[in-house]
């Protein structure tokens, strides 16, 4: 039907291929081992070992099986070239089965044959696995597609240079003979971006390549073959095309990074791993393009061998080949490798290079070591006192644990007086005192440090013997202060114990047993200046009755404090306290409580609980006994005592009426003292008027306070008077208010002063004076007189020629705070006003007439004399310029 050919479709042996039309090919399908995991978690999933075989496929033709070549269409799986399905990799099969098609090629003929693959997941076995099944899809087994539309892969070399287009293959069909027949290609580098990478020719079937290939960027196109006819009747079924392009060694190894950091401890054995260095090449891995080796070409500093290290040229790891890394002498290395690919043939390949800096790290073999020997002197009775600062050498890295220090005294302070500090920036040993030393007990120590560091010594190196010091620190002697030997002393004794009784001798003593010094004593603290003490031993007598119930006593204890002074050089003192525990004695009678209550008139339940205070303590307080005097008689004939306990009693009335009133009963306590003491109180008991519960009504409260009704009613008559007049003084405020009100609204405006301006008669003489020329008032119709009037005389109502300037508007009512600014902007303003009169002219004025009533303004005089100063004018403006240049200091004309 459709051949594609290059050469004959002949087999090697020249002979043509012999299938009989839906011949049967044998194929062979056979079982192989498979993995399933132990617990079998899902029943339906397969899984397949990669690499491990699952079934046989095997080809018969007419020439036999040589030459055949098998493929898959699913990536799971692959063939060998004898026949052998087996697992690209570990798979999942999530199903009951899964199948696939395997494809058989012959590149002689340029023909294929295709058979179905189905595997199935079967039952568990006893075995806890699964059994895979599998079978061929059709029953004739492989079908041959006889001059079907085969073509083997297309192998395109990438970068050649040309000349584009270059043909790559011809696709012909047997009935371009009969028919015109046009051919095309779909697919990426075809239709698809990169686009017009590939072209056909429509009527010959030649494919080209148009441009140059480059395998990293694209390394293989699968494109399909048409074959139409001139209607576009499709008349052979596409083909598929598969386009390879070649590797060429078109690109150098690309370190992934320029400098390696990497380190190594020094001392460490030949073969040591440091680090690896990793170079990629976008070239075919698989081939001897993309193979890249490794090798080291130089070494900085060559010290103590030029080649300390050495690199494996297949994984780049850079292992130690060689003994001596110290880092006390070399600190670092730079070693510059070279990659290089085509296997790392130097004459063919391609290199690049990286610097690879290894650093030899530090490990503790130096042990530190003292310098010196160390003298030190420490006051006595001193704390956290530096005393000597050690030194020690370590050529170790400073500030790692290799070098920082760590010191122990092994000897010499068996009390634990001192101990030692590390500085952390110099490293030196800090020695230190940590619990007082005495000068009297101790007068020097002898101290034998030991030195290490905080990590441990590398494996071989000893403890060197400089790693031990001794250190000698002398003890000062200085005034220490006296001491009491028995602080807070505690001594017993009764209270009311009579003034100058000699209590006890509280002496200190002094520590500096090698001074020769005299202790005084003195007080510091005496709350009541109950006590003395003797300045010289130390004895303490009282100064006054010692009292247990004062205030400066708690919880039956009295505190004093004394100062016992040396007189060294400087001097010292200490201080002791005393504590004096006062033994009670029954020396306070007992107080009646409470001091007043009240009680109903007439006898009722209600009773007066009462109760009695002690200010001493047992047993000289209760049980306490309540009883009424004799006399007067009148007590006990009205009340009566009830007891309830050791410490209270009940008081209630005997008789059953007693009038309301305040009444005083006197009682008398008495303690269980040794001798008893006892104490008359008198009770203040009001006795009221009471409601129906027992509780006293208002007004038998104020009875009971000692009122009778009739002054009740009285002063309940005062307080109604009272309030009357506060009634009637607050309405006789309110109607005065409203009659002002009234009377201010009566007041013609015209007499109200307040804020107008107040009209006063004018001085008009009479009818002679009332003939005006009230033409001169009137406003002319046109203004010719006025502008071809002459200069000079001009009256007040003629309107000034040109045009008026133009002025701010003066505020009306200015803010108060602002007076001065207004009155001297208001000013200023009529001052340049040149239309505000009086103008710098002769002004004409109305005769006033002879008749008026009032008097003539001639009889005002004014001062002939010359000698008032009228230049003050000129400081007025230029409304008084015309009178200063009349009076003002001028020559005379």
């Amino acid at each position: 039907k459709v051949a594609v050919t290059r050469e004959k479709s002949t087999c090697r042996n020249g002979e043509q291929l012999c299938y009989r039309s839906n011949e049967t090919v044998s194929n062979t399908l056979k079982m192989a081992r498979s993995f399933f995991p132990a617990d079998g978690d899902k029943a339906q999933e397969l899984h397949v070992l990669c690499l491990l075989p699952l079934i046989l496929v095997k080809f018969s033709g007419c020439a036999g099986n040589n030459g055949i070549r098998y493929e898959t269409n699913n990536l799971d799986f692959k063939v060998r070239t004898d026949g052998t399905i087996y697992a690209a990799h570990q798979v999942q099969i999530p199903s009951k089965q899964t199948m696939f098609m395997v494809t058989a090629w012959d590149h002689q003929a340029l023909e294929r044959w295709e058979t179905m693959v189905r595997l199935l997941v079967g039952e568990k076995s006893q075995h806890s696995g699964h059994k895979v099944k599998a079978f061929k899809t059709n029953s004739n087994g492989l079908r041959r597609q006889k001059r079907d539309w085969v073509i083997p892969p297309i192998n395109v070399p990438e970068n050649s240079r040309g000349p584009f287009p270059q043909q790559l293959v011809r696709i012909r069909s047997d009935k371009d003979s009969e028919i015109h027949i046009r051919y095309s290609i779909t697919g990426v580098g075809a239709d698809q971006p990169p686009m017009e990478v590939f072209s056909i020719d429509p009527v010959s079937g030649r494919m080209y390549v148009t441009r140059p290939m480059d395998r990293e960027e694209r390394a293989s196109y699968h494109l399909r073959a048409h074959a139409v006819d001139m209607n576009g009747n499709k008349v052979e079924n596409p083909i598929d095309l598969y386009i390879y392009v070649i590797d060429m060694n078109d690109n150098r190894p690309e370190f992934i990074n320029q400098v390696y950091n990497g380190s190594v401890d020094e001392g460490s054995k030949p073969g040591t791993y440091v680090m690896t260095v990793t170079a990629n090449d976008a070239d075919d891995s698989t081939t001897a393009n993309g193979m890249v080796r490794y090798r080291i070409v130089t070494q900085t500093p060559q010290s103590p061998s030029q080649n300390m290290f050495t690199i494996n040229s297949e994984t780049g790891d850079i292992v130690t080949v060689a003994a001596g890394l110290d880092r006390e002498k070399v600190q670092q290395y730079t070693v510059i490798v070279q990659a290089t690919d085509m296997e790392g043939n130097l004459n063919y390949g391609l290199s690049n290079t990286a610097t690879a800096i290894i650093m030899v790290t530090d490990v503790n073999d130096n042990p530190p070591e003292f310098t010196l020997t160390y003298p030190g002197e420490v006051p006595e009775n001193r704390v956290e006192v530096v005393v000597a600062n050690l030194t020690v050498v370590d050529r170790d890295q400073p500030h790692s644990p290799n070098w920082n220090a760590v010191y122990r005294i092994i000897s010499g302070d068996p009390s634990g007086h001192f101990t030692i500090r590390t500085d952390p920036v110099t490293n030196e040993g800090m020695v230190t005192v940590v619990k007082a030393v005495d000068y009297e007990m101790n007068r020097a120590f002898m101290l034998t440090v030991m030195v290490s560091n905080q990590a441990p010594l590398a494996s071989g190196i000893q403890m060197s013997f400089q790693s031990t010091a001794g250190v000698t620190i002398s003890v000062m002697d200085v005034n220490e202060a006296p001491y009491f030997p028995t602080n807070h002393k505690l001594i017993r004794l009764e209270e009311g114990v009579p003034m100058g009784t000699a209590l006890m001798t509280f002496s200190a003593v002094d520590p500096d047993r090698f001074m020769q010094q005299a202790v005084r004593y003195s007080k510091l603290s005496d709350p009541a200046n109950w006590l003395n003490i003797n300045a010289t031993n130390g004895q303490i007598t009282t100064a006054a009755v010692l009292d247990r119930e004062s205030v400066y006593i708690k919880n039956n204890v009295y505190e004093a404090t004394f100062l016992a002074a040396d007189n060294g050089i400087p001097p010292a003192s200490g201080t002791g306290s005393l504590q004096i525990y006062l033994i009670d004695i029954n020396d306070n009678a007992p107080e009646l409580l409470p001091k007043e209550t009240q009680i109903c008139e007439k006898p009722n339940p209600n009773v007066i609980n009462i109760t009695a205070a002690d200010a001493d303590i047992d047993p000289n307080v209760g049980p306490f006994v309540f009883e009424l005097p004799s006399v007067p008689s009148a007590v006990r004939k009205n009340w009566t005592i009830t007891r309830l306990n050791g410490d209270y009693a009940q008081l209630s009335l005997r008789i059953m009426y007693l009038e309301a009133g305040v009444y005083e009963v006197p009682i008398i306590v008495t303690d269980s003292g040794n001798p008893p003491l006892y104490k008359t109180s008198v009770i203040k008991v009001k006795v009221c008027p009471c409601d129906e519960n027992g509780d006293c009504t208002t007004i038998g409260a104020v009875a009971a306070a000692g009122l009778g009704t009739g002054a009740i009613v009285a002063i309940l008559i005062c307080i109604i008077i009272l309030l009357t007049m506060v009634l009637l003084f607050v309405v006789w405020m309110k109607r005065r208010e409203k009659e002002r009100h009234t009377k201010q609204l009566l007041i013609d405006p015209e007499d109200d002063v307040r804020d107008n301006i107040l009209k006063y008669d004018e001085e008009g003489g009479g009818e002679e004076d009332q003939d005006y020329d009230l033409s001169q008032l009137q406003q002319p119709e046109t203004m010719d007189h006025v502008l071809n009037k002459a200069a000079g005389v001009r009256r007040v109502d003629e309107r000034p020629i040109g045009a008026e300037p133009q002025y701010p508007i003066r505020p009306v009512i200015p803010h108060p705070g602002d007076i001065g600014d207004f009155i001297n902007e208001g000013l200023r303003a009529a001052d340049n006003d040149p239309t505000a009169p009086p103008y710098d002219s002769l002004l004409v004025f109305d005769y006033e007439g002879s008749g008026s009533t009032a008097g003539s303004v001639s009889s005002l005089n004014s001062s002939s004399s010359g000698d008032q100063d009228y230049d003050y004018l000129n400081d007025w403006g230029p409304r008084f310029k015309k009178l200063a240049d009349m009076y003002g200091g001028g020559e005379e004309d």
